[in-house]
């Protein structure tokens, strides 16, 4: 009896991982939070928005960058305080209250300014950038912070940054297209010491579209070590080629989820459904269906 209880602790050990990263579905938000349709999102299937456009400044301030016609670019944290003003942070926390599927919250950033303020004055809990990022996670109700790094690569200042991001209470997650070798290292220092459920870097977003339209998701999680979520673009008119309907998204997420299990499967991005007339619903639908 022993042994059977040994046999199916370790059992239940080795499948932890998988159990705990699944089922993630998620959705890049490009359009400005102010106007986009957070009812729908909340309501389609989607249990993680990922904002995009945010970015530190060379003083450590923290800015959002709106990316739609009509609104404006605005500091959101400066000075170790929330300066975004309340009608954003109250737009953004409600992505997780009342009747609502999603229950993480991230922003997506590159890299830029992240060399220096790591080298000066670096990633202590009395700096600028530290105090900001700690401010915008309570105005916001933060989980993570995404890097989509796709020019300055550096290892040390990005594992620096991370670990003070994890000081914050905050998780790390990355958006790859390329150089797979700078990815492994940025894993396997901000995850050193660590194990499931409480890594550090929890979460690899993969583009399957425009320069990562050939990626292979199950070679990426071979090289990585861990498990990935594909991100597709939805139907659009910036580059139609890469543009992919529900129907195709169901087909790809399908397949490679077949050929070797996933943590999820996500979406680039909330302004092309809205542009183009398309259903949260229908894409909501299909990360649902394949990552329940």
């Amino acid at each position: 009896m022993r042994s059977l209880v040994l046999a199916r602790a370790l059992l239940f050990q080795l499948f932890l991982p998988l159990v705990f990263a699944a089922n993630i579905r998620a959705i890049y938000l490009f359009k400005d939070v102010m106007k986009s349709n957070t009812a729908a999102l909340k309501s389609s299937g989607f249990n993680s928005v990922i904002i995009f456009g945010i970015g530190i400044l060379e003083n450590g301030d923290i800015k959002y960058y709106s990316n739609t016609p009509g609104s404006k670019d605005v500091v959101v944290a400066s000075g170790g305080a929330y300066v975004g003003g309340d009608a954003l942070g109250e737009k953004v926390r409600s992505f997780k209250t009342n009747e609502t599927g999603i229950d993480r919250i991230e922003i997506s950033m590159n890299a830029q300014h992240v060399r220096d303020l790591m080298s000066k004055p670096g990633p202590g809990a009395d700096t600028p950038l530290f105090r900001n990022f700690k401010a915008l996670k309570a105005a916001w109700s933060l989980d993570a912070v995404n890097n989509d790094d796709e020019s300055i690569y550096h290892v040390a200042s990005t594992v620096s940054f991370a670990k003070m991001l994890g000081e914050v209470g905050l998780k790390y997650t990355i958006a790859p297209y390329t150089n797979t070798n700078f990815w492994v290292n940025v894993i396997s220092q901000v995850n050193k010491g660590l194990s499931e459920p409480n890594l550090l870097l929890d979460r690899t977003y993969l583009q399957c579209y425009d320069g990562g339209a050939n990626n292979n998701p199950a070679s990426w999680q071979k090289n990585l070590g861990m498990k990935v979520v594909p991100l597709i673009w939805v139907t659009n008119d910036s580059k139609p080629s890469y543009g992919t309907s529900a129907a195709q998204a169901k087909s790809r997420f399908s397949g490679w989820n077949q050929g070797s299990a996933l943590a999820g499967g996500g979406y680039w991005n909330d302004y092309d459904i809205e542009k183009m007339g398309l259903s949260y619903k229908q894409y909501g639908d299909v990360l649902t269906s394949v990552f329940a």
